[in-house]
């Protein structure tokens, strides 16, 4: 079954191209032209997806769409905001970008936003629809498994056990598989989901020293790409999020392999 892709791309020629050649495996796309275009059609405005989200804030309405494919340097509203506005409605919708930008920074900075891949033009169609399709298995995979959870949650509470649920702590910090969340001394603190699984990673096993090889296994649920980097950059967003809450260094750096945590 074909997936439902929307395409935010402001070169028509490029934007009918893709839509064309993604057609052709199987799939819907819906094309829009400019980056407050694909906020529309994400059922979304500029306004509500620059403003912050906070824990408190009621969840959205999921986006109509599988997979988000856009460019970056787009009229309206940037990539960057549209990025921003898909991750604030569903951190787990797949974004794949397709830019000229070509740069070590571009690709860091768009990977702690919330882009799953990034392709540079000019790019092979081929090479694209292959990415499609793996991020398409992953989040099929992704939803699967929350299908189970949920199952599990349902269980759980129909035989009166609903304080069974797993939850991991460490320190000050509490995570909780099931539902998704993570806290710092109580207090939500939102995470992408790679992000998520990189600490439900730790948490599992606080005593180890893990290899960056092994946490882009556990987190992403796929063999390694061989890019250290890509872990590096997870880490570094992390830690960035956890400075307010005065938490970052409980996540150390071991020179040579990867990262661990510090126990007091």
């Amino acid at each position: 079954m074909g997936a439902r892709i929307l395409i935010v791309e402001d070169d028509a020629d490029i934007n009918e191209i893709i839509a064309v050649h993604l057609a052709r495996q199987g799939h819907t796309c819906t094309q829009a032209y400019s980056g407050t275009e694909g906020i529309m059609r994400l059922g979304g405005d500029l306004a509500s997806a620059s403003e912050a989200a906070t824990p408190t804030d009621e969840k959205r309405d999921a986006p109509p769409f599988d997979l988000i494919i856009c460019d970056l340097m787009l009229p309206g509203a940037t990539g960057e905001e549209l990025i921003a506005a898909v991750r604030e409605r569903d951190p787990e919708l797949p974004v794949i970008v397709i830019s000229a930008r070509t740069s070590t920074t571009d690709r860091v900075d768009l990977l702690k936003l919330g882009a799953d891949d990034y392709l540079t033009k000019p790019f092979d169609l081929d090479e694209l629809a292959a990415r499609v399709e793996v991020q398409l298995r992953h989040h099929l995979l992704r939803g699967r498994q929350a299908a189970v959870r949920d199952a599990s949650l349902s269980d759980q509470d129909a035989g009166g056990n609903e304080h069974a649920q797993e939850t991991l702590a460490f320190r000050a910090w509490e995570l909780n598989p099931a539902s998704r969340t993570f806290s710092v001394d109580g207090a939500a603190l939102p995470l992408t989901r790679i992000e998520f699984n990189l600490l439900e990673a730790l948490m599992r096993q606080p005593k180890r020293a893990w290899a960056k090889q092994d946490l882009f296994e556990a987190a992403w649920g796929e063999p390694y790409a061989g890019d250290d980097s890509t872990v590096t950059v997870h880490m570094s967003n992390i830690r960035t999020k956890l400075k307010p809450t005065g938490t970052d260094a409980y996540i150390k750096t071991v020179w040579g392999i990867g990262f661990k945590l510090v126990e007091e």
